[in-house]
């Protein structure tokens, strides 16, 4: 007989129930919780704006914004070469998250704030802004960035900077290509294919329309390789021009839309398939008949846009310490919230190890990056700014170097939940290396340093008389020091191609040296001894989580 004794199963539900995950981490005040930030704020002179970062501080935390962020990289750009009647048309179309995003940096002042309201602490401000929208959000960023640092080049032509200068100050954003907005977003293009970085071999031709020189109205033919932000209202290029007016490589003014309201020759060829910064579109275009304007002088170029490249070089330090920020914060509150073998996972030695090793990196990056930022603002003195000349150049190349591993080592304590596209670490883990690359990738880096110390060697004092404010306090730290010294005058003493073999292990030294005298300046001294031991001392490891014994784990966490 069979038996009719039910078969115990269990409920449908129970397999579903979701325990031991992280909550969400949303609705907190990003700005609050950086500690780091915080201080950095008020010790540079922008404690005059902690309101308005308050602010940015909420609004980037909220689950909102974060979803906005995830859609902008997951519903990309998209190019419509012609309409549907075949008119060529030449527009990017990008999901209204995007907009979303960016309306808001702008109206917070992420892009030009510190050029509207210059006093001490601006760019102090401007930065903390910028890094609060981009830990969240880095694509938009670009935009962002090219219309700050495009103010500086743009002033070196007072009659264009009186059309140009007062729309790309607007805090309002709007995303149409009209000729009448009040407002604009720039973008830049340099690059071509055959060149690269040596943007000397452009050939791109600019042929001037009556009789040429600055302010002057161009024809210009060519191809760029790559143009990033191509919906931007305006860009600096690059091109060699032609005519009575003068030649040579020269910067132009290139509007989407002409003063009579028609379409300048754009031709967008196709969007760059991008390992990342998949929200915002990079672009290849031809450019044929297309009306701009020369900003600077004829051949002149390089020397004008250089003002611009270096405003993004600070920008990508920004945007590599903004990665680093929220790689710890995610690291951290999943350790914080999940448990394995009978401990929180923060708790755990191992996990403990990485997690403060992480929140060091950060740190670190974090006080270079403001004070930098401090000495960019208007009232910088003349060593101030040989300081930033050189100090800007190392920390480009280390922070962005460091970012893209610092992401992977934090993607990993998230573990399987880290590799996945639900969580933000796999996209930043894609997005770091951007940094490294935009303007200059490492050995373009490297030979600029090397370029500033024979061209300026007052950058090199400089910065040596700001490394050694922290000597005296800890004698590891004291013997970098004479180390990088010691390299500084045997590098000089070489010649160029020795010199370019020796270039990358030098900036290493500098930018260790940075980083860790402004730790013991500004940082408690368990950040600064820790940091110390673990990147310059003779028990530092290759890997994260390799901390000497006796670092103050629970005192480093406590801060992030």
């Amino acid at each position: 007989m069979t038996s009719t004794t039910p078969t115990t199963h269990p409920q449908p539900h129970v397999t579903h129930t979701v325990f031991n995950q992280s909550a969400p981490r949303t609705d907190v005040n990003e700005y609050e919780l950086n500690t780091v930030l915080v201080e950095a704020v008020n010790r540079h002179n922008a404690g005059w704006a902690t309101d308005e970062l308050r602010e940015v501080g909420a609004l980037v935390g909220t689950e909102q914004f974060q979803h906005d962020a995830k859609l902008a990289n997951t519903i990309t750009p998209e190019l419509h070469t012609f309409d549907r009647w075949g008119n060529r048309i030449d527009e990017v179309e990008y999901h209204p998250s995007y907009h979303r995003i960016i309306a808001a940096a702008v109206e917070h002042g992420a892009h030009t704030r510190c050029w509207a309201d210059p006093q001490p602490g601006s760019h102090v401000a401007r930065a903390a802004i910028f890094m609060l929208f981009g830990q969240i959000e880095p694509g938009h960023a670009c935009p962002v960035s090219m219309t700050h640092a495009v103010i500086p080049s743009l002033e070196m032509q007072p009659d264009v900077a009186a059309q140009w200068v007062p729309k790309a100050l607007s805090r309002s954003y709007s995303p149409d290509l009209s000729a009448d907005k009040s407002s604009a977003i720039f973008g830049m293009s340099m690059t071509e294919k055959q060149g690269g970085s040596d943007v000397r071999a452009n050939t791109t031709v600019a042929r001037p329309v009556g009789a040429g020189g600055p302010g002057a109205e161009y024809l210009l033919t060519g191809h760029k390789w790559f143009c990033s932000a191509p919906m931007s209202d305006a860009f600096l290029v690059l091109a060699q021009a032609e005519g009575p007016g003068g030649e040579g490589l020269s910067c132009f003014l290139l509007p989407r839309v002409l003063p009579d309201g028609t379409r300048n020759v754009f031709r967008i060829q196709r969007l760059k398939n991008k390992l990342g910064n998949k929200s915002n579109a990079s672009s290849e275009i031809e450019l044929d008949g297309t009306v701009a304007l020369m900003v600077g002088g004829p051949g002149r170029g390089v020397r004008t846009i250089i003002e611009m490249v270096s405003q993004t070089r600070l920008d990508c330090v920004l945007g590599s310490t903004a990665g680093m920020r929220q790689s710890v914060a995610e690291a951290v509150w999943h350790a914080r919230h999940r448990a394995a073998f009978g401990a929180t996972l923060a708790d755990q030695p191992a996990m403990t190890a990485v997690l403060a090793d992480l929140a060091l990196e950060s740190e670190a990056a974090t006080v270079t990056a403001m004070r930098l930022a401090r000495a960019h603002d208007e009232d910088a003195s003349d060593q101030e700014r040989a300081f930033r000349r050189l100090a800007t150049a190392v920390a480009k190349y280390w922070i962005c170097k460091r970012g893209p591993h610092h992401s992977y080592e934090s993607l990993e304590c998230l573990g399987g939940n880290g590799y996945t596209e639900d969580f933000p670490l796999a996209m930043r883990y894609r997005e770091q290396p951007v940094m490294a690359v935009w303007e200059g990738s490492g050995n373009v880096i490297a030979l600029d340093v090397l370029r500033a110390m024979t061209r300026e060697p007052e950058s090199v004092a400089a910065f040596d008389a700001e490394v050694n404010l922290a000597r005296g306090v800890d004698p590891v730290l004291d013997a970098h020091l004479d180390r990088v010294r010691t390299q500084l005058r045997e590098l000089a003493g070489l010649d160029p191609a020795a010199a370019q073999r020796r270039a990358r292990r030098v900036v290493e030294s500098m930018a260790l040296a940075l980083e860790a005298s402004l730790l013991v300046r500004f940082s408690p001294s368990a950040i600064s001894g820790a940091f110390i031991a673990a990147r310059l001392g003779d028990d530092r490891g290759a890997e994260y989580g390799t901390l000497p014994v006796g670092a103050d784990l629970t005192a480093i966490l406590q801060r992030h």
